[in-house]
């Protein structure tokens, strides 16, 4: 049996039992292993557009005897699927927020029939969100994890219609509001940071200045801190 990290793992359990899964950007293919392994899909399409890990996540699907249930395919995208794989979740992990965004812009009119997107940008969440948002899909839950120092944010999303804030856009609808221990880990480690930054900028740069305030100020409301 295949193990996950803690951030792959999180991504495997917002998976509905029974779906038929196409992992973007598939790496070995491990996400899609894990979840044939413990029966929690019937079937998967492993999409990698690099080589090398697309013969790596060849040989794992084989080394593992599920060429029958994970289909390997090179491909760049969405383009990994056809409407006749009757695809129902879609899971893009360990990219950027931008480029998660451009696949499913590219992809956009293979996703009519798509129930879920179970989406984990390393970075723009907030470009992601806000991309979402304009294309009619909504979050649905949202789930943050440390992992090897690192922060990850998980966003679940059907389609639907939502209105986000410009704090909801940029925390996260959910992650704002539940306020876990690790979503304020993120953020106070973040006004540190601009912080320092502030205080490297001259008084009189007061636009420079007021930029980072801003933001400074942002942050600690949404983790209700003083001023």
């Amino acid at each position: 049996m295949i193990e996950l990290g803690e951030r792959l793992t999180r991504v495997a359990s917002f998976v509905p039992n029974g779906s038929k899964v196409c992992d973007v950007g598939s790496d070995h293919a491990y996400l899609p292993v894990y979840l044939i392994q413990n029966d929690q899909i019937t079937s998967a399409i492993a999409g990698e557009v690099v080589e090398g890990p697309y013969q790596s996540a060849v040989t794992n699907v084989e080394s593992h005897g599920l060429t029958e249930k994970i289909q390997v395919r090179l491909a760049n995208g969405l383009a990994a699927f056809e409407e006749s794989d009757q695809v129902s979740v879609i899971t893009i992990a360990g990219m950027g927020g931008r480029l998660i965004a451009t696949i499913l812009e590219e992809g956009l009119d293979k996703l009519a029939n798509v129930e879920r997107l179970i989406l984990q940008p390393n970075n723009r969440e907030d470009e992601l969100r806000s991309w979402l948002q304009e294309h009619g899909f909504q979050i649905v839950a949202e789930s943050i994890l440390e992992e090897a120092g690192k922060f990850y944010e998980i966003l679940v999303v059907e389609a639907g219609e939502m209105k986000l804030s410009a704090s909801d856009t940029r925390f996260g609808p959910f992650l704002s509001k539940e306020l876990s221990p690790v979503f304020v880990q993120k953020w106070q480690k973040e006004a540190s940071k601009l912080e320092f930054a502030l205080s490297q900028i001259p008084e009189k740069n007061h636009e420079e200045r007021q930029v980072l305030v801003d933001k400074i100020q942002a942050i600690k409301e949404v983790l209700h801190e003083s001023k």
